[in-house]
């Protein structure tokens, strides 16, 4: 039997501290990105309502070297939330949205990566936005996987959970396509870093922030790519979301979150309230969407298992914390 069948015949009944299935609201986590420091603010530790924290750590800092892995911060972030009765989500980037580039060297100078990232663009115009690894390269991606088993034998069933970055990466327009790239191979490969990210994880969670995919847009252009990893996660025990929250987005609502909100019952979602969330205007009320409409949102029309709160400010200090500080610890806000 091959190591994916064997995944699914033995698929566990939950994941995390999450049961599959379970009607209950969201755990609600706050999202401090690179900014691991802020773990310590006495705020966050002393609302019982926020069980943890969403870190972001890059392919780089933790294989600074070829098959060298420096897993330290994560160990220390882990240590000082659980002394506190947190618990601890990671997110694994290989995207910028600058010139700073974050997979290791050494996939930069070998030739047998083909460069390792590339440079990435939005619109048709082609506008400069970042760099990506080469997740449509099976070189780099075996890298990548073998980074994902490192941190499975340390870290599965310690953490909450582990998250995929989002599959948007623009290649809109194929005048930008770099070398190798197709938008059947980029497919390919966002299903194939799934199903090795669930291979190496089978206590913690596992989440995929698939929100677009380059080469459709639905429903008018639909190739089947990114209900093809929806399906690939509800076939398999991982989970789904999103890096926005943005209920009122024409886009959003044409292609992750329908998909999100009709996943199966046992398969587990996140989704993040980033930057500018809390900026978007709410058309029935013509105001800035509010934490509470959010929060309903993701609870009774998503069925959101993990809500990765971002600390924007003033949101932050002003509306979310009290938001969670005002609920009860065992029901939804009525």
């Amino acid at each position: 039997m091959s190591p994916f069948a064997l995944l699914i015949a033995s698929l566990a009944v939950q994941c995390g501290t999450r049961s599959a299935g379970a009607a209950a609201p969201p755990s609600n986590f706050v999202f401090f990105g690179r900014d691991h420091e802020q773990v310590r603010d006495s705020s966050f530790l002393a609302l019982p309502r926020i069980v943890g924290a969403q870190l972001k750590y890059t392919w780089r800092e933790l294989e600074p070297e070829r098959d060298r892995y420096d897993f330290e911060p994560i160990r220390e972030q882990l240590a000082f939330l659980q002394s506190h009765g947190k618990r601890l989500f990671i997110q694994i980037s290989d995207v910028s949205f600058t010139e700073r580039v974050l997979v290791p060297d050494y996939l930069l100078s070998n030739s047998a990566f083909h460069g390792g990232a590339a440079r990435k663009y939005e619109g048709t115009a082609g506008a400069f936005d970042g760099w990506v690894a080469r997740r449509w390269d099976p070189a780099v991606r075996e890298r990548f996987s073998l980074l994902l088993q490192a941190l499975a034998r340390e870290f599965d069933g310690l953490i909450e959970g582990m998250n995929l970055p989002e599959t948007a990466i623009g290649f809109e327009n194929p005048k930008f396509h770099p070398p190798g790239f197709t938008f059947d191979a980029y497919a390919a490969g966002i299903r194939e870093m799934l199903i090795d990210a669930r291979l190496a994880f089978s206590r913690s969670c596992v989440l995929v922030y698939a929100n677009f995919m380059p080469g459709e847009s639905l429903p008018n252009v639909d190739r089947g790519y990114l209900r093809g990893i929806y399906a690939l996660a509800d076939s398999m025990g991982a989970g789904v979301g999103g890096p926005d929250l943005l209920p009122y987005r024409e886009g959003q609502q044409a292609n992750s979150l329908p998909l999100i909100a009709a996943r199966s019952s046992g398969v587990v979602a996140g989704m993040a309230v980033q930057d500018g969330n809390l900026a978007d205007i709410d058309p029935t009320t013509g105001r800035p969407v509010t934490v509470d409409a959010l929060y309903r949102y993701a609870a009774d029309q998503l069925r959101l298992d993990y809500i990765f709160w971002g600390t924007q400010e003033p949101y932050y200090t002003r509306d979310v914390l009290p938001y969670l500080r005002g609920l009860s610890l065992a029901e939804r806000p009525d």
